[in-house]
This record gives C-alpha cells, structure tokens and sequence, in this order.
C-alpha cells in the first residue's frame, strides 16, 4: 500500500468502526487463544481486544502500516504481540505452528487468496481455526456484477482492494471445514469460522 493509504486508514475506517465494526472486532478477537497468527495486521486495530492469547505474530507486507502496527503494539504490553513483515502467500513460519489464524478484511488485497489460504491451513495446527471477517461478492444478478465492473477503478483508488471476491469460497477450496458463517451490512460482510480437520 501507497504511504497515504497507512496515514489516513484509521480515519477512512472510523465511520465503518462506529457503526459494528468495533464490535465485531471485539467478539472475533475475544475468540482468539493460544498462538495466534494475524494476517494483515494493517495498522493493528484489531491489538486492544487480544486478551487470553500465549502471543501474537501479526503479519503485514506494508512498511508503513506495519510501522503504525508496531506503535500500538507497544501499547498493549500485557500481550506479546510481534508485528513482523511478510506475505499470505508464502508464510515464513513452519506446519502446524498455530492454533488459531485471524484476519479481518484481509482477503480483499491479498493478490493469491487461494495460495493463501492453503498456506493458512499449512500453518494451523490439527483442531486450530481460521476466524475472519471479510466483504463479498453479493450473490445478486444486479449488485454482484456492480461490484465486477467498479473492482478494476476501487482496486487503484484502494491500493489493491476487489470488491468482488467470494471470500468464503477459498475457505472451501483449501478444505478448511467452515463451522459458522454470519452475515452483516445487507449481506456485504462476512464472518466465517473454520476449522482444520484431522486429515484421513
């Protein structure tokens, strides 16, 4: 992301964050436990709700976001977070390293979710799970295709965001068992629970 996106995403979110977003923050991340891996961290808005966590590793490929990420991070002290650079695409951490992998609105700009996605369930450890709140492709003839022909100008104006990903389809493909799925905001937002399954 440009360096004006990492200066002003706070405030871009603000509105978003007043109206639930907060909220949904709060309960995704009061669910987090154990070794957590964030994807995404952004700025790291999602820090003050960790609380019953052995450590968090929070994952950003952007220097100037992660150098936000890494000030709030010290503000919250009573939970090790480690902001660290790095790619969805290529985890730099071995198998079954975590017990749970969190992101919120993440899969957007990720350019190869799928990719991403099987290095999310290479992470988890058996029995972990995926938790993420994420914006979809409306399953809608008129508001679906909208969104097809605005993703190529949103994706300049937003540094890489699509606005017509089906989001809870990569949890599918990389055969994660989704456990719970919640939909907000006219169907836009999505929550998704998933879990990694013991294999054979």
């Amino acid at each position: 992301m440009g360096k004006w996106m990492a200066q002003v995403y706070d405030d871009v979110m603000g509105p978003l964050e007043r109206r639930g977003l907060k909220r949904i923050r709060k309960r995704l991340i009061g669910k987090a436990k154990g070794d957590v891996l964030e994807i995404g961290a952004g700025t790291g808005l999602n820090f003050p709700y960790y609380r019953h966590v052995n450590r968090v590793i929070a994952l950003e490929p952007d220097s100037d976001m992660r150098k936000r990420a890494l000030k709030r991070a010290q503000q919250y002290s009573h939970i090790p977070i480690d902001v660290v650079e790095g790619m969805a695409e290529q985890l730099p951490f071995a198998d079954e390293s975590f017990d749970m992998v969190i992101g919120t609105l993440v899969l957007c700009t990720i350019p190869d979710p799928h990719q991403a996605m099987r290095e999310i369930k290479r992470v988890l450890k058996t029995g972990g799970e995926a938790i993420f709140f994420e914006h979809i492709r409306l399953d809608n003839r008129f508001w679906g295709k909208l969104q097809d022909v605005f993703t190529p100008l949103w994706k300049r104006m937003a540094d890489g965001c699509h606005l017509n990903r089906p989001s809870l389809y990569y949890f599918k493909e990389a055969g994660l068992k989704i456990r719970q799925v919640q939909y907000f905001y006219r169907n836009i937002f999505i929550y998704v629970e998933a879990v990694k399954e013991q294999q054979g």
